[in-house]
């Protein structure tokens, strides 16, 4: 049977958090960050920090439930069926035949760490990438801004795609 596994979902989430605390630390990329957003440090020690953890963690949560149909691609087999009358309701549909005979033989296929990290790197790319690229120009932010906040992201996806394709 092909499931969620939102454990790995729920610990995939705080990659994000830990990549952000490496790549957005003043030794790294954080005062380019500073500087090219104009932000300063007093800027960001203000607000309640603890509910932009938080909501950072659950907007994680989304994005890997969301990565998690993109790097498992039986999820694409199961999402064809699933409208199939009878499908997983009874054993004996064409459907669920078919789609149990698919998960014996193919079920493994694609579930490796480097395959979900190529595709959470091509999200990255294509959905991360692309989004904030459309916010900075319409704020007025260069080319630097979004390298700096697209590759965070990019990275962050892919560590997430290699982690969910690998244990989910």
């Amino acid at each position: 049977m092909l499931t969620i596994n939102f454990l790995v979902i729920a610990l995939a989430a705080l990659i994000p958090m830990v990549i952000g605390s490496i790549w957005y630390n003043p030794k790294v990329f954080g005062t380019i960050w500073m500087h090219v957003s104009g932000v300063s440090e007093p800027d960001t020690k203000r607000g309640h920090m603890w509910v932009t953890f938080l909501l950072t963690y659950v907007f994680s949560f989304l994005m890997g439930i969301t990565i998690t149909f993109m790097v498992i691609h039986q999820f694409g087999v199961f999402s064809t069926l699933a409208n199939e009358v009878g499908f997983l309701k009874d054993s004996n549909s064409e459907a669920t035949i078919f789609f149990n005979d698919f998960m014996a033989k193919y079920g493994t296929n694609f579930r490796t760490f480097k395959h979900g990290a190529f595709h959470g790197t091509m999200t990255g790319f294509t959905i991360a990438l692309p989004v904030l690229a459309v916010n900075a120009m319409f704020e007025g932010k260069g080319f630097k801004y979004i390298a700096l906040n697209a590759g965070y992201w990019i990275v962050s996806m892919a560590l997430m795609g290699g982690a969910i394709c690998a244990f989910n």
